[in-house]
């Protein structure tokens, strides 16, 4: 059980910090998300808590930071590209912020291959990748305590093919 004052991260909502447990009218966390424009406090029952999960500790989020150049992009590729859409954003919801890393690394390549034949990229690679670096920099600027533009410049620093990371 997490407690208050922790932060997780909530497969549609993003990292957001526990604020409140209550249990009327059932079991359920008060969750505020971080990082959004307009964030609303949001109730997620206690059943369904294993669908959470812990940010990363402030070691954990620096050695991604720091191995970000060993990450391999991700070669999934799939008959249409609503399938492929799908497959990346179930990687990005359920999965680690590793993952959410790898994506948007997949998507920055995709894109520069495209680009690279002076054609536009398709707009969902933009999507994707867009989700990805949101979801990847929100919880490591909480992990790291800062922000996440200042994440993006560590990624920088260590590899600069992750330059537009921002």
């Amino acid at each position: 059980m997490y407690a208050v004052g922790e932060y997780v991260v909530h497969p549609g909502q993003g990292v957001c910090r526990v604020e409140d447990i209550v249990d009327v009218p059932t079991a359920a966390y008060k969750l505020m998300p971080v990082g959004q424009r307009r964030p609303m406090l949001i109730s997620y029952p206690l059943e369904g808590e294993d669908r959470l999960r812990p940010i990363l500790t402030r070691e954990q989020a620096q050695e991604l930071i720091d191995s970000y150049a060993d990450i391999e992009a991700d070669d999934y590729t799939d008959r249409s590209a609503a399938l492929e859409e799908e497959h990346f954003k179930a990687q990005i919801k359920r999965g680690t912020c590793r993952d959410s890393v790898r994506v948007a690394k997949t998507f920055r390549r995709r894109i520069a291959e495209v680009r690279a034949l002076n054609k536009k990229p398709p707009v969902v690679y933009e999507r994707i990748l867009k989700e990805a670096q949101t979801r990847s920099l929100s919880e490591l600027a909480v992990a790291l305590d800062t922000t996440p533009e200042d994440v993006a410049v560590l990624f920088a620093e260590v590899d600069p093919e992750a330059h537009s990371l921002n």
